[in-house]
């Protein structure tokens, strides 16, 4: 199994506030990995890092076998990783259609054919401003913007946050898709025992280190310790 990201001792500062001590993590190809922890542990600053956004200033990256650190964000979009940050960033004073046509067309599966037979709704509501969607469609959107740029490493920060439980279902069912597809999956999200249903692997990271990591299935099967070290709220869910 190919590995899609190297991550080696990361460190990242926001100005003079160091975030992330030594953060390692590695993504295999079509595989989901979930990134959990508390608020502020440092989630967000890691996909950031990895992205070129708040590049680290000690460390290494490897994208697809090749040294990736230090490169800027359209580098690395353009080489095959799509992102969707929290609060999904679309732009509402565009239609669906518009918000669709945003980014470059490249060559793959997802045309805006394929994106629409994946989200109906989308479809549906193409001729509606991106600020008239409900939460759940814009997550849609989201994924579908990135998705079009072809890529083979998606990477997701709180998918699930601020909607309703059958739209997040919809949304975990699109992520199990993308694993499906063969598209590996790096996967920040809130609800521990969420993520923890669709992934294969996962890491827990608490004030900027990493503090576990192993196959998703066994961290689930600690209830106490997914709620110590990853602050899970809400009941199990079933692994699927």
């Amino acid at each position: 199994m190919s590995k899609v990201l190297e991550a080696e001792n990361l460190h990242t500062f926001y100005g003079k506030s160091h975030i992330l001590y030594g953060v390692s993590l590695e993504v295999n190809e079509g595989e989901v990995v979930a990134l959990l922890g508390r608020n502020g542990a440092g989630k967000t600053t890691t996909l950031r890092s990895l992205m070129g956004l708040t590049p680290p200033r000690q460390g290494r990256i490897r994208l697809f076998g090749q040294a990736a650190t230090g490169w800027a964000p359209h580098r690395i979009a353009r080489f095959g990783v799509g992102y969707v940050p929290e609060g999904r960033r679309i732009f509402g004073h565009l239609t669906v259609a518009d918000n669709l046509r945003v980014p470059a067309a490249t060559q793959g599966r997802w045309t805006l054919d394929t994106i629409y037979a994946l989200f109906p709704r989308l479809a549906q509501r193409r001729t509606s401003k991106g600020s008239r969607l409900s939460g759940g469609e814009q997550e849609m959107l989201a994924i579908a913007r990135a998705l079009l740029l072809n890529p083979r490493f998606l990477i997701l920060d709180e998918p699930s946050q601020g909607l309703a439980p059958v739209i997040v279902e919809d949304v975990m069912k699109t992520v199990q898709g993308m694993r499906d597809e063969g598209i590996a999956v790096l996967l920040v999200e809130q609800n521990a025992w969420l993520a923890l249903s669709i992934a294969d692997r996962a890491y827990v990271i608490d004030d900027g280190r990493v503090v576990h990591e192993g196959p998703a299935s066994e961290l689930a099967a600690d209830e106490e310790r997914v709620r110590e070290l990853a602050g899970a709220g809400g009941k199990q869910t079933q692994r699927r």
